[in-house]
């Protein structure tokens, strides 16, 4: 397994692996992906061998172009093109109607599939030289911390993935928000990168949430996900240190915390530059020798609440 920088040359091995039914992970700006060809089904039950996926977890197909979709979905009604329009490329997933090429394995054998088109540059790029649709979910063991860096991608997955391109950081560091329409009202699946509150203000409606749906119609939706090897604590406010535990402040602490064990979302309290740094620092506090991660609660509003729905299921891990 090679971690190789994304060069044109480089990125053309890469989607010659996806041509020959092997595993690529690729960069792109929400978190890094483990891609297969979407329309062969031994390439994408290498994925879920290699994350050690359940089957029942349908995996999020990525796409470069809009004349893709038409090689896995039926045709999009007029809302969802609406949002194609303004969001595309960018982090937002779209669950459509799936045709007859696309293998059920995708899908866990639901009739709809989650689609997005990222707007990472390398993505895309890789994307069209594939010359096919990449089912890709994250390149990461199954319900443990997405991979926003090459180097997470590798800790985690090592030699059973057959090539990962290098990007370096991911811009937005949390997952896509994922959305589906029924009888013409959007339903929000999965908090992410793009809030609930810029979707409704461009298309003028409410968004109902539904993200505690008793079955698995999208990624992200089970109990816990997202967690780190050590326990994750939520608490409101980090007031004190202890020995032999990591701490994630939100914002810059008015005390003197230590350097090796603390990481800082965002000193000035952003909430983009908190989710782009989420991961990465859970990565880092939890290769520490340490028994527990404390991290402080973030109000609950616009980003925050993607970044409290990574921390809230990171914290079910070990009470479930």
């Amino acid at each position: 397994m090679n971690i190789l920088k994304p060069t044109d040359a480089n990125i053309t091995a890469a989607a010659e692996i996806i041509k020959n039914g092997g595993i690529a992970a690729f960069p792109t700006e929400t978190v890094y992906g483990l891609g297969a060809d979407a329309l062969n089904p031994i390439a994408v039950a290498k994925i879920f061998e290699a994350k050690k996926r359940p089957f029942f977890d349908p995996l999020i197909v990525h796409i470069a172009e809009l004349s893709d979709m038409d090689k896995i979905t039926k045709r999009p009604d007029s809302k969802s093109l609406k949002l194609m329009e303004r969001f595309w490329p960018g982090p937002l997933t779209i669950i459509l109607e799936k045709n007859d090429n696309l293998p059920h394995i995708v899908t866990s054998s639901l009739p709809n599939v989650a689609v997005r088109m990222p707007s990472n540059n390398i993505a895309l790029e890789f994307i069209k030289k594939s010359g096919t649709t990449i089912a890709a979910p994250s390149a990461n063991r199954f319900g443990c911390l997405s991979p926003t860096s090459a180097e997470h991608v590798y800790s985690q997955l090592g030699s059973s993935v057959d090539i990962i391109i290098d990007g370096g950081q991911c811009t937005f560091g949390i997952e896509s928000t994922i959305i589906k329409i029924l009888e013409d009202k959007i339903y929000l699946l999965r908090h992410g990168a793009i809030t609930k509150e810029e979707i409704e203000e461009f298309i003028k409606e409410p968004v109902v949430l539904d993200i505690t749906s008793d079955k698995t119609e999208a990624p992200g939706q089970l109990p816990y996900h997202y967690s780190p090897e050590k326990q994750i604590i939520l608490i409101d406010k980090i007031t004190t240190i202890e020995e032999r535990c990591g701490y994630l402040f939100y914002k810059k602490p008015d005390f003197y915390a230590p350097e090796n064990s603390s990481k800082i979302l965002s000193e000035k309290g952003n909430l983009r530059e908190a989710a782009a740094n989420l991961f990465s620092h859970l990565h880092y506090l939890d290769r520490l020798d340490i028994d527990i991660i404390y991290a402080e609660k973030i109000e609950e509003k616009g980003l925050g609440i993607a970044i409290m729905d990574r921390l809230n299921k990171a914290s079910r891990k070990n009470n479930k």
